[in-house]
């Protein structure tokens, strides 16, 4: 504090006094018998602030000797006509001395004597001493503080030098906020809308949501250009992307109340790409976010960052494709690449059930009807469907079924792999069987999973399908009359569709049923097919005793197996099927112990995607089915986390319809 300001505080507690001592004359007309007693409080008080004031006057003066002996008369001056701005603090954070431009240019002509630096900062002191300095916003203006440490003969100090980059900082932000993002948006199911319809309705539907679209980029600076009949792309600065993130993405509720044939609502999937250093890089990364999205079922938005992708929207249930036109062109181009391969390794997901063994069998005996070496690669000890391998075993098909380690051997550089029923390379029946072969082929029905298997030459990948043995199924018929499935494969078939769908009650579309009625034309036996999946008496009573012990949270039935035995990965599953025919129980979760880690089998009717739980804790599925692994946690500690990831998804479903 200067002393010259002693002044100005002196003058306004004499002010005060004599306004005390006027308000206590008046007092004493009132004959207030408490006068005295505040006339000899005003007293005290008068000699208190005349005592305090004297202190405070010698303890400005000696700051200021102190501050004097800190920096010489030259130093002073140096430091006062350095144009940038200059604070010098205490070993206690006290500020001691700063120069004109730190006084005009950083406290606005205000004062800071004999305060602290915590009122510019809180930064620790010593964080100033880095090279690249510290950068922090006071006042409204944005600055890089560079420190400089000093030990005199009386204390230490340190001398702090303010470099403003506000305008730097401006401008860094509006190049960021003005950056360009690519979009690439999808009607998923642009058939589905126009089919059956008639040319002036066509135009109606393509007119209702080109209105929706174009209206909502309106609100941004952007554009949007329609370059097919179901696709758009949109260029927007990332200052609107960062709106439009920030509500989820609403254009995708504004195209759902879109009404086709008075039943069926438009979706849209849109891909987004805005981390890329060049407008190519971003329209690639928006097609890669598209393609994630389609994956996942469409009715999202994904967004590809620089660590993954952020995913908005997909809570609804994808809506079923009934055209075959791919499954058409994915068989030919199937055929071909068996025709060219030495031979082939079909496989599946490790612990593979009916649905993965189920497609296999029928995929390797169709490719040994062609005259090509087929095998499938299985581990006979941990595998689910144990009835239905031993059941094609016993029928004289036993070399079909080769250990992974023995399948190593058959591998060439012209060895096709065909991987069914899941697309995640950590999640295959053997990851390095499959890291050996140059070519790969991927069929499966499950959401995309962000770490998909990405080197494949043929990716068929089908969301909307109840299974992979419906798809394997479409696939088939294209493949000739020689190759037409024989009774056993379609029973091995038609049991993976009836573990996936659940008997025909959960994800059951057209396509579904045509498939399973082409695999009862020819020969599949019902009933054959239903032994496949009796269990032991054991089995069937310690599922009960999970059932009986089950919790409901939220609507969800959570059940815990305090015991590891033999079949849980068959009991599990069934366990959860089982809830789902309580009343009020929308989705079931069995929570059980393999030994090596802790498994979580998720079930539901639809109502909940339990697909979007099972990903919160890192698995993954579809929307009526799907599983995680957690590794390093108890089963208590596993229910735990499934109840927050269950409150994250209502919260989430909570967001969205707020939007």
């Amino acid at each position: 504090m200067k002393p010259k300001k002693l002044w100005q505080i002196k003058a306004c507690l004499v002010v005060l006094l004599l306004i005390c001592g006027a308000l206590l004359g008046a007092s004493f007309l009132l004959n207030d018998k408490l006068t005295w007693l505040f006339a000899v409080l005003f007293i005290i008080m008068v000699l208190v602030t005349v005592l305090r004031f004297r202190f405070l006057r010698s303890d400005a003066y000696r700051f200021m000797s102190e501050v004097a002996q800190s920096l010489d008369t030259d130093d002073r001056e140096v430091l006062n006509r350095f144009p940038l701005p200059v604070l010098m603090v205490g070993s206690k954070r006290e500020v001691l001395w700063y120069n004109d431009p730190f006084r005009a240019n950083v406290l606005g002509d205000y004062d800071l004597y004999g305060g602290s630096l915590d009122d510019i900062t809180k930064t620790p002191v010593e964080s100033f001493y880095l090279p690249n300095g510290v950068d922090l916003s006071y006042a409204m203006k944005h600055y890089t503080v560079y420190g400089f440490h000093s030990e005199t003969h009386r204390d230490s100090l340190d001398i702090l030098y303010f470099v403003d980059n506000t305008m730097l900082k401006n401008i860094a932000m509006e190049y960021r906020l003005s950056r360009p993002a690519v979009m690439i948006l999808v009607i998923d199911n642009y058939d589905e809308l126009v089919q059956n319809a008639k040319e002036s309705e066509k135009s109606q539907i393509l007119g209702e949501i080109d209105t929706v679209i174009e209206q909502y980029f309106a609100e941004t600076n952007g554009f949007v250009r329609r370059f097919s009949q179901d696709r758009y792309i949109a260029m927007i600065e990332k200052r609107h992307l960062d709106k439009i993130i920030e509500t989820r993405f609403a254009l995708l509720d504004r195209t759902r109340k879109i009404i086709a044939n008075e039943r069926v609502p438009a979706t849209m999937s849109i891909g987004v790409g805005c981390e890329g250093k060049t407008m190519g890089e971003n329209e690639a990364a928006a097609r890669q976010s598209l393609d994630m999205a389609l994956g996942r079922g469409g009715d999202q938005a994904v967004v590809k960052t620089v660590n993954g992708y952020d995913f908005y929207g997909g809570i609804s249930k994808g809506i079923e494709k009934h055209t075959r036109v791919k499954s058409r062109i994915i068989a030919t181009a199937l055929l071909e690449l068996i025709d060219t391969s030495e031979n082939v390794i079909v496989m599946g997901h490790r612990a593979s059930d009916l649905d993965a063994v189920g497609s296999s069998i029928a995929l390797a005996q169709a490719i040994r009807r062609m005259g090509r070496s087929a095998i499938i690669a299985i581990d006979r000890d941990t595998t689910l469907a144990s009835s239905l391998v031993n059941k094609v075993s016993d029928n004289g098909s036993a070399n079909l079924f080769v250990h992974p380690e023995i399948a190593k051997d058959y591998v060439t550089r012209r060895t096709l792999m065909i991987i069914v029923d899941t697309h995640n390379p950590v999640f295959v029946e053997s990851p390095e069987l499959y890291r050996m072969c140059k070519n790969v082929v991927v069929i499966d029905h499950h959401r995309k999973m962000v770490n998909h298997i990405d080197n494949a030459v043929v990716f068929h990948h089908e969301p909307f399908a109840s299974s992979t043995s419906e798809m394997v199924t479409e696939l088939l018929q294209y493949f000739g009359d020689n190759c037409r499935p024989t009774k056993e494969d379609a029973e091995a078939l038609l049991s993976g569709i009836m573990l996936d769908t659940r008997n025909f009650v959960i994800r059951t579309g057209v396509r579904t049923f045509e498939a399973a009625a082409y695999l009862r034309r020819i020969g599949a036996d019902t009933v054959a097919v239903r032994k496949l999946f009796a269990s032991t008496m054991d089995d069937y009573q310690r599922r009960s005793g999970l059932v009986q012990n089950a919790e409901i949270y939220r609507n969800c039935a959570i059940a815990v197996s305090g015991q590891n035995f033999e079949d849980i990965r068959i009991v599990a599953p069934q366990a959860a099927d089982e809830l789902l025919g309580i009343t009020e129980v929308d989705a079931s979760f069995v929570i059980y112990n393999t030994g090596s880690d802790i498994s979580i089998s998720a079930r539901s009717m639809g109502d909940i995607n339990v697909q979007v739980v099972m990903e919160y804790l890192g698995g993954g599925g579809h929307h009526t089915m799907a599983g995680c692994q957690l590794k390093g946690v108890t089963p208590e500690e596993a229910k735990e986390q499934l109840m927050r990831a269950v409150d994250r998804y209502y919260e989430s479903l909570a967001s969205e319809a707020n939007r």
